[in-house]
């Protein structure tokens, strides 16, 4: 297997670093408008619905639901060849249904991407975050299927 620094990795930009400062913390928040409470996701600096410029970032429950997910067959980089069949999730999140995020449903937050049988996802299926570390010391949110 080929060392992590292979691997895409999120690379955090001036309006996403609440994003993972929240994640390093084991929280999942979402950015909101402070004027018409609207969540946006990626974070960015004004609201696509007012325009306003105050923004706050609210904890999530950190449950959701499979909204799209694919298996790649071959996998498009080769660093990720030793770890398929893996899956890459679009979770919308419960609490904020118009967000939606990208991660992977594993069995354990540490466990390989490779750990949940591909058969076993659903789109619709309930899932709720997990966080695991990455080998850069970036905290990347996960998803376990609620039942397993």
């Amino acid at each position: 297997m080929l060392p992590e620094e292979h691997l895409l990795t999120p690379v955090p930009d001036p309006d996403g670093t609440p994003f993972w400062t929240y994640t390093a913390r084991r929280e999942l928040r979402v950015q909101h408008c402070a004027s018409c409470a609207e969540p946006r996701f990626p974070p960015r600096p004004c609201c696509p619905r007012c325009q306003s410029f105050d923004s706050e970032w609210r904890r999530t429950t950190g449950r959701g639901r499979i909204w799209s997910y694919v298996v790649p067959h071959p996998p498009l980089l080769p660093a990720y060849a030793a770890r398929a069949p893996y899956n890459v999730a679009v979770v919308e999140l419960a609490d904020a249904p118009r967000v939606r995020l990208v991660g992977n449903v594993v069995t354990a937050p540490d466990a390989p991407l490779d750990s949940l049988d591909p058969a076993r996802l659903r789109i619709g299926a309930p899932v709720r975050v997990v966080f695991t570390e990455t080998d850069g010391g970036l905290t990347v949110p996960r998803w376990l299927l609620e039942r397993p």
